[in-house]
């Protein structure tokens, strides 16, 4: 029904910044909040970034200043640009959406994840 495509994971040195996108796809009629969680190796998996259908945004407190999260809503698409990365970002990260789809109606669905490694 709905589809959720990360992108723009990888390696990367303390100090250095990567570009996440997530592409949302299939039967969408409309789509609210866009989300950016993590989860890293024996932890929780834990949110990141949000941003609502009207572009208010919200930020876990260890990446405020750092992350910026962004939409673009032609091409149902969440970015997340990350700045300064710190070996303590090293995570998978995960795309969430609250998504109401043609004829199945709100749902909330997860991309596969695409995994970020700060180390030098």
């Amino acid at each position: 029904q709905v589809q959720l495509v990360e992108s723009g994971g990888g390696l990367v040195q303390p100090g250095g910044s990567l570009r996440l996108s997530c592409a949302a796809s299939g039967n969408i009629f409309t789509i609210y909040t866009m989300n950016w969680y993590r989860q890293a190796p024996g932890k929780q998996r834990v949110l990141v970034a949000a941003i609502t259908s009207g572009g208010n945004t919200n930020y876990a407190d260890s990446v405020k200043g750092r992350f910026t999260i962004s939409r673009d809503y032609a091409k149902n698409t969440v970015y997340l640009q990350m700045n300064s990365l710190k070996p303590e970002d090293t995570a998978v990260y995960y795309c969430n959406a609250k998504v109401q789809a043609i004829v199945v109606g709100v749902g909330d669905y997860w991309g596969q994840g695409t995994q970020v490694t700060v180390s030098s």
